[in-house]
């Protein structure tokens, strides 16, 4: 079976935010400083940016004198695709000495300023959102070992970081558990994976299957969700996610008033028991026997006690488990306990 690459990437990172003023936008850039603080020097954002990490706003020079080695476009603007105003900033990053890593759709080497600045200073410019070459398609074939795979009412609200949050309860409690990345943050994060999204359509469910091979009986592969199945823009990675993951289970993300899909303000962002029962009549197609054993909520923003008030309110509306991970607590460990019966 092909095997999924393992990258190696020039660390620490400064990260950039160039000049968008969305967060959902920048979420490479927080999942990292979430998930992997110890890698991260600080970040580095254009005049106009309206968001910001937290960490220490450096330039590529300060940076690169506290130990950076690379440069993260840590920015997924819709389209994906670079910037004019970033261009000067990010050769301004190679000519400090950085490396410079991008996760979105449009390559680097794509960029002449950029691949010839590369050139010159002799840096390096990689891409972690490419296609492994000879991906199959999807077979279905019914695969050993188990798998839960996070999906959404929307995209940018938290399948990520269920997903990881996940693996590493089921580890904590002794469960056989590997974290498995289909987006560029992810990645970055887990050092592997594929981008789902970057592959060619008739070969993603085999990209999915791919991510997680036959395994152990008693393993788990916690997948990381992409899209949202009935979001006009992605639901077709987020379809090919669902019949290459093959799960046993699945976990909705929500974000609490959120009402409308992220880039299109003529939706409205679907239910979660529609989110339910679609993703679980068309996840039956290749694993007859999945089910949905609860749901995550992105409660960012609320206090602890609204938090619990809309915790409680919707587990007993849905009737399953309703928990957020980042928050942790009784809830979560009962979603955990849901997913592992």
């Amino acid at each position: 079976m092909t095997q999924i690459s393992t990258l190696t990437l020039p660390q620490p990172y400064l990260l950039f935010l160039g000049d968008v003023a969305e967060a959902p936008f920048a979420k490479t850039a927080f999942g990292l400083r979430d998930w992997a603080p110890n890698l991260c020097v600080g970040e580095f954002a254009l005049d106009g940016c309206a968001i910001s990490t937290g960490l220490p706003r450096l330039s590529p020079q300060e940076a690169h004198d506290r130990g950076a080695k690379s440069i993260v476009v840590g920015v997924a603007p819709r389209g994906g695709r670079m910037a004019e105003a970033w261009i000067p900033a990010l050769v301004q990053a190679l000519g400090a000495g950085l490396d410079v890593i991008s996760g979105m759709h449009g390559h680097l080497e794509d960029t002449p300023e950029l691949a010839a600045a590369a050139a010159r200073l002799g840096r390096q410019l990689i891409d972690v959102r490419k296609s492994p070459t000879k991906l199959p398609v999807g077979s279905g074939r019914k695969r050993t070992g188990r798998r839960l795979l996070t999906v959404g009412t929307d995209c940018a609200l938290g399948k990520k970081y269920t997903a990881l949050k996940i693996a590493s309860a089921f580890r904590s409690r002794g469960v056989d558990a590997d974290f498995r990345a289909t987006g560029q943050t992810g990645i970055l994060i887990a050092g592997g994976g594929i981008a789902i999204d970057a592959v060619i359509v008739d070969f993603a469910a085999g990209a999915a299957e791919l991510i997680s091979p036959d395994a152990n009986e008693q393993h788990w592969d916690v997948i990381e969700g992409q899209g949202a199945i009935l979001h006009p823009s992605y639901g077709g990675v987020s379809l090919a996610l669902l019949h290459g993951s093959q799960p046993d289970v699945i976990v909705v993300c929500h974000q609490p008033g959120r009402a409308t899909l992220l880039g299109l303000a003529d939706f409205a962002v679907p239910s979660i028991e529609d989110t339910i029962a679609l993703n679980l009549d068309l996840a039956r197609r290749t694993n007859p026997a999945v089910r949905c054993a609860g749901i995550s909520l992105n409660t960012d923003g609320l206090t602890n006690e609204d938090a619990d008030a809309v915790l409680a309110q919707e587990a007993a509306r849905i009737g399953l488990p309703c928990a957020d991970p980042m928050r942790g607590g009784a809830a979560f460990e009962d979603l955990i306990e849901s997913c592992l019966v």
